[in-house]
């Protein structure tokens, strides 16, 4: 990737391009480089280097928390187009938390690396600003997970995660298996397949070895939003 496509794509994607004057320009591209990630592998979290950003290409990043005893508790996912700013957290002095950041399928990313938009931050006021404004947008995030875990019933935060797995794909099946569903929410399996059974008994879903088909989209919507309006 040359650094003039590099150039064109932060100016397409890096909301506050045009408030950065052409020498902050000409350093994001030059400390801005594409990478590869492999699904499965983890970018960010457990002691890992602090990274920088990164605005995904292509593919998908899920971002979660991980307890004492090993459960992960998925936070928020990140498509192409979008951009990561919890990978650089080190830039960040507000943040305190531990976030891990997995490749949820093969992803492509252009990465800043942190040092240069650490630097950036202290020079640009628009640089900072935007890197908070995002990293509080990811904390309402944060926040609405940890409301799924501590307050809502088992069945709904299920309900939450296939209405939400459906719309992505756009389909009516997806590939997810009772282990996968499990980590997302941070639940034990044997749950979440005791569940799902119940949602076969009411006739929503059918499960297969590795997927699930959605039946009956109007119940899985009302389990889901608990009478609130579905989008």
């Amino acid at each position: 990737m040359e650094q003039e496509e590099i150039r064109r794509y932060l100016a397409r994607s890096f909301p506050v391009w045009e408030r950065l004057n052409a020498c902050e320009q000409a350093g994001l591209v030059e400390h801005t480089a594409p990478v590869h990630y492999e699904k499965g592998v983890r970018l960010h979290g457990a002691g890992a280097e602090c990274i920088g950003v990164l605005i995904v290409m292509r593919g998908r990043l899920r971002a979660y928390m991980l307890s004492q005893e090993g459960r992960e508790i998925t936070l928020y996912r990140l498509e192409a187009g979008e951009i990561c700013i919890l990978s650089a957290s080190c830039v960040l002095s507000a943040i305190t938390f531990e976030v891990h950041i997995d490749a949820e399928e093969d992803t492509d990313v252009l990465l800043t690396g942190a040092p240069y938009f650490s630097a950036l931050c202290e020079r640009s006021i628009y640089a900072e600003c935007f890197s908070y404004k995002l990293a509080a947008e990811r904390f309402s995030d944060v926040m609405w997970a940890m409301q799924q875990l501590l307050f809502m019933r088992m069945d709904q935060r299920l309900a939450i995660l296939l209405w939400d797995e459906f719309s992505k794909e756009g389909g009516d099946v997806i590939r997810l298996t009772h282990e996968q569903a499990a980590r997302y929410m941070g639940s034990a399996r044997e749950v979440v397949t005791r569940m799902l059974r119940y949602f076969v008994a009411e006739g929503i879903v059918s499960l297969s070895r590795g997927s699930i088909r959605l039946l009956d989209r109007k119940k899985l919507r009302a389990l889901a939003f608990s009478g609130e309006e579905a989008v």
